[in-house]
């Protein structure tokens, strides 16, 4: 194991701490049904099944649902590099920033690992990264409301598709699952 490996698993035990906290929290306020859904059922978005994965914890799918609750306690900064990304990402909210740096820290040690949790809303551009995650290098920082991350590669292909994943969570901070919708229904477009 790696000593980044060992770090990304150092970081994500100290957050799951917070765990039930999430959990918890992510059962309540904010989410709302509304009824345009093909089957008019609509679209849940307290229950949120659309974050589940063929490989993602109940507890990951629980840290998604609360940044998506959440999502207008996250702030987001963005540098796109030559050969890469720099990212930092932050919450004043205790049980926000809990999910936010353990998710962060689950999905660098699931590139790391080639382990695509396959979750329902994932979108394609992280295909590359679970195929390549070798071609990624990694450095995070944890700050006292967030985290900071740099990622580089010298494969252009990866390094164009940290740079639409970036901007894709970006969007996801600013609009929450209205962004998942929205770039669904692009990439139906296309």
């Amino acid at each position: 194991m790696t000593s980044k490996s060992l770090a990304v698993f150092a970081l994500a035990a100290l957050v799951m701490t917070g765990a039930g906290a999430m959990a918890q929290m992510g059962g309540h306020g904010g989410g709302m049904m509304h009824g345009h859904g093909a089957d008019g059922t609509g679209h849940d978005e307290i229950n949120m099944p659309g974050l589940r994965g063929l490989d993602a914890t109940p507890e990951e799918s629980a840290e998604l649902a609360v940044m998506f609750q959440h999502f207008d306690r996250i702030t987001r900064e963005v540098e796109l590099l030559p050969n890469g990304i720099r990212t930092v990402t932050s919450s004043d909210h205790p049980q926000v920033r809990e999910a936010l740096i353990s998710h962060v820290a689950g999905m660098i040690g699931r590139v790391e690992e080639g382990r695509d949790p396959q979750i329902m809303i994932q979108s394609p551009t992280l295909d590359i990264f679970f195929a390549r995650g070798d071609r990624i290098k990694t450095d995070i920082d944890l700050t006292e409301t967030g985290i900071v991350v740099v990622q580089t590669s010298d494969d252009p292909e990866v390094v164009e598709a940290l740079h639409v994943h970036s901007g894709e969570v970006t969007r996801m901070v600013d609009r929450g699952m209205a962004a998942v919708h929205e770039m669904m229904m692009e990439r139906a477009a296309n």
